[in-house]
């Protein structure tokens, strides 16, 4: 045997259908596939290499799929908001979305057949789901008070943009990033809270003054996956925060990942396994020569050094006279009519924008002052409100076994009926953060968490029922760190009870 054929042999089915086809080859096809129905595209192009363009097919819902968009440090214009309600109005058969903790949106019951229609009224507008799933870099988090914030060190908004850009080929999709061994993450910090929760992205840039100069130290590392989950750690690099180097150092690390990555185990394939094998300092060198010049040593420290803010309620910009208003949207989910509720609003009050968060909340900026009163009378905040209960204010849930075949639990609704409860039976001193994710691929982050629940089975009274393992001690902002599962199998049917004794036992909560 060859050494091409022992290679060809260990390839996993991810890495051989890659090497058949590229996945972002399907967008010269993607007319005919709408042509044909869905029913007779080819297997692999339908389940896997459309996620190359942000497609999903969901087996729980057939014919109906997920589209997940790029929406770069979580902003979006008035125009392309109402848009994005157009196309659910018009194509989404389910008529719903969802904010996901990557600031983004996806899009909910869209059909093949309209999707050349939806992709052109998404570059119309400016948007792309390019290289949104699979083997990619996924949506580049950001500040969502980037330029509002009149604390905040470094604006986040171009850089984050920039990288984007050189990832995508600016929405057009760039086969050079196409490839890479498993799925990645990129986050800017520009604020001193650690809004990005950047200890769990493969490179994050968070702010660090050395030698006077502000500028970037580089973690890289973190990802969750269902057998290994890590926090990212210091590549021992400082950045000025400048264009060419955020996105040159994004460029190389990338480079390095795809080139080096492992590809055999796509359990072992994310970048903190590549650093294991060949040592930070290999790692660290292999990205100064693909970057072409050599990096500074990091800062001694960086500059996160607040208490994470979750951006509800009414808060002053750093311009004069202006506020920005973050509205609480429970777990993420969104409606036809909601999308042009915000756009109305942002258009009315503010400056036709919007900004979303990894919490799934909605900020609208730019309000002036003499504005605010009116604002609030709206009848959109009694859905969305500024001041909610403290569990059903910071609760997060991933999409759940509604729309994700993945799921082993329903999450979303489950998260919010159990909030809502507790709130209402609690007085609850301080927030506390609850995230559901339906299984162990944990897009809900239940690590990040006060109290992570993740969904499983369980066995009472003889059968098998839905359930979740516990887990504690997660914490976000300075001094962030990943919370750990300290219990399994609890049945969701004893969950409130459960979490009752939590609060009060570990989180000053009195009955009321």
């Amino acid at each position: 045997m060859t050494s091409t054929e022992k290679s060809e042999k260990s390839q996993n089915k991810f890495e051989k259908f890659k090497a058949e086809k590229d996945g972002l080859a399907v967008k010269e096809e993607l007319e005919h596939f709408a042509q044909i129905g869905w029913e007779a595209v080819d297997k692999t192009d339908l389940e896997q290499r459309l996620k190359w363009l942000g497609i999903f097919y969901r087996p729980v819902t057939p014919g109906k799929f997920m589209l997940r968009l790029r929406t770069p440090n979580g902003i979006l214009t008035s125009e392309q908001t109402r848009t994005l309600g157009e196309i659910l109005q018009r194509y989404g058969d389910d008529s719903s979305a969802d904010i996901t903790t990557r600031q983004n949106i996806q899009l909910r019951g869209i059909r093949l057949e309209d999707i050349p229609e939806i992709f052109s009224q998404l570059h119309a507008t400016g948007m792309t789901s390019m290289q949104s799933g699979m083997d990619n870099v996924r949506n580049i988090t950001g500040s969502p008070v980037a330029g509002l914030d009149g604390e905040e060190l470094i604006d986040t908004r171009q850089l984050v943009k920039k990288v984007q850009d050189m990832i995508t080929n600016s929405g057009e999709g760039n086969p050079e990033f196409t490839n890479l061994p498993r799925k990645f993450n990129i986050a800017i910090e520009g604020g001193r809270d650690n809004s990005v929760h950047a200890e769990i992205n493969d490179i994050a840039f968070v702010p660090a003054y050395k030698e006077g100069e502000l500028g970037f130290n580089v973690l890289v590392g973190g990802f969750f996956s269902s057998k290994r989950c890590e926090a990212a750690i210091p590549l021992n690099a400082w950045i000025p925060p400048t264009e060419e180097a955020v996105v040159g150092v994004s460029r190389a690390i990338l480079e390095v990942y795809r080139d080096r990555g492992l590809r055999a185990n796509r359990q072992k394939s994310r970048l903190m396994w590549l650093i294991d094998e060949i040592g930070l300092e290999e790692f660290r060198t292999l990205v100064e020569t693909a970057f072409g010049q050599p990096l500074k040593s990091a800062a001694a420290e960086d500059v996160i050094d607040w208490d994470k803010r979750d951006h509800i309620g009414i808060h002053p910009q750093k311009q004069a006279g202006k506020s920005f208003v973050g509205m609480n949207i429970p777990v993420g989910r969104l409606s036809t009519d909601d999308f042009f509720d915000l756009a109305r609003l942002a258009e009315v009050y503010g400056g036709s924008e919007i900004r979303l968060t990894v919490e799934q909340n909605v900020i609208i900026p730019h309000i002036d002052h003499d504005k605010i009163e009116t604002f609030l009378t709206e009848p959109l905040l009694e859905k969305f409100s500024i001041n909610p209960d403290p569990l059903t204010r910071s609760v997060v849930s991933c999409t759940g076994a509604q729309f994700c075949n993945f799921a082993l639990v329903e999450t979303k609704q489950q998260a919010l009926n159990i909030a809502q409860k507790l709130d209402a039976e609690l007085n609850i001193p301080n927030g506390v953060r609850i995230h559901w994710t339906g299984c162990p691929n944990s897009c809900g982050q239940p690590q990040v968490a006060d109290i992570g629940l993740m969904g499983t089975k369980a066995r009472k009274n003889g059968e098998m029922v839905e359930a979740v393992d516990l887990f504690m001690g997660g914490k976000v902002g300075k001094d962030a760190k990943l919370g750990n599962r300290v219990q399994k199998g609890i049945p969701c049917e004893d969950l409130p009870a459960v979490l009752r004794q939590i609060l009060m036992d570990q989180f000053g909560a009195t009955p009321k």
